[in-house]
């Protein structure tokens, strides 16, 4: 095999969600108290919601910039490449990277649907998560049959909505749900309560798969607020194995076979994370009382969750302690982490070593089985690998070049480095524009 081989499924994207999502699933009064894009004075965008202020942020739209120009500072959709919001742009950009299909998180929703948690009014909150749903499965995913594995939200504040919402989102092709690894963050019972049971049965009867999406739940740790920025975007992934752990001792796991996802979490980790929770099991069981389905820890998580990578060479070195059949490619399109649009020079350097059977599994087979997708239902195979994507790419005169907007950032040392604090402020600061806009 070669690179341009390679058939690469991205298990993890984002979209910066267009002003009229909208427009075409909803009418009268609840349209009009839908979340409302905006743009002020100095040409930033905004989404407003229920009282809620929420501005674009530069780092989760940068795809397409240099890296000397990224930055925290809001922007708006003209500052951003097409594809970022543009669902046939964003097919473009698939191509010109080589990438087959993608699964999207949502942005202004949160990635977990946070926004609608935290809306006072939960009926019509309930109603606009809807139809982000059908926004989000029909019309975006449903442009290009094939293409996108759909992700739905659930309204987990009301469990006979949540448990109604699985099964029309099973009954849409929708095989994938995003949820707070941590409930208890939006004022919910913790995963262990059994609140969530009918929600976990639901979810396998219905053979669907259970995104965890770092950052949506407990927080990246930081030593202080006079921690430089770049340490904590350093241990983001490893805060994953906060939920990670959770999870994997939840009973419900394996009462009801649940399938889950752990997304932009990486895998060089985990295996000291199963190494440490077998030793701990074997030394604390007798009093814990935990007991895993008669299984060992590790064994119980090779099972149920599927590890998803961006850039992560020392895992693939090390896939041997893992379950291959259960780690799969993510691109990160359009967040900071991304490749783009070199992925597939940089997944091939880090995964070349591996058999062409492993290769396969990691870059698409595993991601097919796992959320039961098959891109090859509507395209051959050979239309998808890589060098023909990028074949059309290029047939369309699809540019990658580079846009600059803001100028260059000053070195470390020329400036004071960004720190945790001036993060916590700037969203201080949003927040105090929301209720300013809120009240006005």
């Amino acid at each position: 095999m070669q690179k341009d081989d390679m058939v690469i499924i991205s298990v993890d994207d984002h979209i910066s969600e267009p002003p009229d999502m909208f427009d075409k699933h909803l009418s009268g009064e609840d349209l009009a108290t839908a979340p409302k894009f905006g743009t002020d004075a100095n040409g930033k965008n905004y989404w407003t919601y229920q009282g809620m202020y929420m501005p674009s942020v530069g780092l989760n739209a940068v795809v397409g910039r240099p890296l000397e120009e990224y930055g925290m500072e809001p922007n708006s959709l003209e500052e951003m490449r097409k594809g970022v919001y543009n669902v046939h742009e964003r097919i473009n950009d698939m191509n010109v990277n080589g990438v087959a299909a993608s699964l999207n998180f949502g942005t202004v929703v949160g990635f977990d649907g946070g926004r609608f948690h935290r809306a006072p009014d939960k009926g019509l909150a309930l109603k606009h998560l809807r139809a982000y749903n059908d926004w989000h499965v029909d019309e975006w995913c449903g442009a290009y049959p094939g293409r996108f594995i759909p992700c739905g939200l659930l309204p987990t504040w009301d469990m006979d909505a949540t448990v109604e919402e699985i099964k029309r989102l099973a009954a849409k092709g929708c095989t994938a749900v995003s949820l707070n690894e941590n409930p208890t963050k939006q004022d919910l019972p913790s995963i262990h309560n059994e609140y969530w049971n009918p929600m976990y049965k639901a979810l396998a009867e219905n053979n669907i798969v259970t995104c965890l999406h770092i950052g949506a739940g407990n927080p990246v740790p930081h030593a202080s607020m006079e921690t430089p920025i770049e340490a904590w975007i350093t241990t983001m992934p490893l805060s994953s194995s906060v939920g990670a752990a959770d999870w994997l001792h939840l009973k419900a796991l394996y009462e009801y076979d649940m399938k889950i996802a752990m997304s932009e979490a990486s895998i060089g980790w985990v295996p000291y994370f199963m190494e440490r929770a077998d030793f701990s099991h074997s030394r604390h069981k007798y009093w814990t009382h935990n007991h895993f389905g008669g299984m060992l820890p590790s064994e119980r998580f090779k099972k149920h969750f599927m590890l998803c990578f961006i850039d992560d060479a020392y895992g693939l070195q090390n896939l041997d302690k893992l379950n291959e059949d259960l780690v799969a490619y993510e691109c990160d399109y359009p967040h900071s982490d991304t490749l783009w649009p070199d992925c597939p020079e940089h997944l091939w350097e880090q995964c070349k070593h591996l058999t062409d059977e492993q290769i396969n599994k990691i870059t698409h087979i595993n991601a097919m089985n796992w959320f039961s997708f098959d891109p090859f239902k509507t395209q051959k195979k050979e239309e998808l690998t890589v060098g023909a994507l990028r074949a059309r790419a290029k047939a369309d005169g699809v540019d990658t070049t580079p846009t600059s907007l803001s100028g260059e950032k000053p070195l470390d040392g020329e400036e004071r480095r960004i720190t945790s604090g001036d993060l916590a402020r700037m969203f201080a600061h949003h927040a105090e524009e929301g209720k300013q806009k809120a009240a006005g």
